[in-house]
């Protein structure tokens, strides 16, 4: 039986399909920041945010699932409501006009990134939890498949964040709908005259149930699902590059647990003060009526720092710590 090619992983490594239905391929090589000087366009902040538009799903690069180093990805049916906390980095000059997972040349300059679950193409607002700066990408590439990295993106969007000097930061994704109504900004809302003027920074809202940091399932279990944005929520509508204050003061922590009774919340949490992880809390919070007690290690100062405790919590069979605001 002739092997067909169904999903163009980045950079142009292809997945093959067999009798089993099962995807696989060689992953493509961890992002860096480049040891070379790197030629930016001029000006990298005047290169526009794309405009999200309704697009058809690609023929490439959408499998129903893939395996990459030993785990299996479930591509989302749809990226509606999709939101996502965990660090995000940036591949640049070393890929640059190599092909992505649904054909196109990577453009480092371009404002894109690559996910390991969102269907292709997407478009979401990338928020830089540790500064507030805030950018749209499309969607168009597969990965990233290092360690608890939730988002690859382009040279100018990381330029953006504000994050090139690290190669990482702390990151909230949030998916945009093309085909929703446009929302109601303040902008477009007269405010009364003694009102102070509207904010336009984005307003992070804790999900109602937090996705883990590392999308990728593993073994045969489907990916969890992602956060869905609290009705009556609108669309975040700060421009390329805006700080939001809120997002920069907000402390960022690691969440080893989530518990409706509070007695495990607390054999976790005391599990967990007598190792080397940093202060450990429990917070009570009601969500849609219901009282969870979320089990918090930090605040974070760093993504060294995150990634430390994740490891340790691994190590320790939690696997499914993830970043959480406060």
């Amino acid at each position: 039986m002739n092997v067909g090619r169904v999903l163009a992983l980045p950079l142009g490594l292809a997945v093959a399909v067999g009798l089993t239905a099962c995807f696989s391929a060689p992953p493509r090589p961890a992002p860096t920041v480049p040891t070379a000087p790197v030629t930016p366009p001029p000006k990298p902040d005047s290169i526009p945010e794309v405009i999200p538009r309704i697009e058809p799903r690609a023929r490439s690069g959408n499998p129903p699932f893939y395996d990459v180093f030993g785990k299996r990805y479930y591509v989302l049916s749809s990226s509606v409501g999709y939101r996502e906390r965990g660090v995000a980095s940036w591949y640049g000059p070393g890929f640059h006009n190599v092909r992505t997972s649904i054909g196109e040349p990577y453009d480092m300059y371009g404002m894109t990134a690559a996910h390991k679950t969102l269907p292709l193409p997407a478009y979401v607002r990338v928020t830089n939890l540790q500064n507030g700066r805030s950018v749209v990408v499309r969607v168009n590439d597969r990965g990233p498949f290092v360690g608890n990295r939730i988002i690859d993106l382009s040279y100018s969007a990381a330029a953006k964040l504000d994050m090139l000097r690290n190669g990482t930061a702390m990151v909230e994704v949030r998916t945009i709908d093309p085909s929703a109504p446009p929302a109601i900004t303040a902008s477009a809302t007269p405010a009364p005259a003694a009102a102070p003027p509207a904010a336009t920074a984005l307003t992070i809202v804790a999900p109602a149930a937090a996705a883990p940091a590392s999308s990728a399932p593993a073994g045969s279990a489907p990916a969890a699902a992602p956060a869905a944005t609290a009705p009556g929520t609108a669309t975040p509508t700060a421009g390329p590059g805006v700080t939001s204050p809120a997002a920069a003061a907000t402390a960022l922590f690691v969440q080893a647990g989530a518990f409706s009774d509070p007695a495990n919340a607390e054999r976790l949490a005391e599990k967990l003060r007598g190792g080397n992880y940093g202060k450990v809390i429990v917070r009570d919070d009601q969500i849609a009526g219901r009282r969870m007690y979320r089990v918090r290690i930090g605040p974070v100062p760093s993504v060294a720092e995150f990634d430390r405790v994740v490891a340790a919590l691994e190590r320790a069979g939690i696997n499914d710590a993830h970043l959480a605001l406060d």
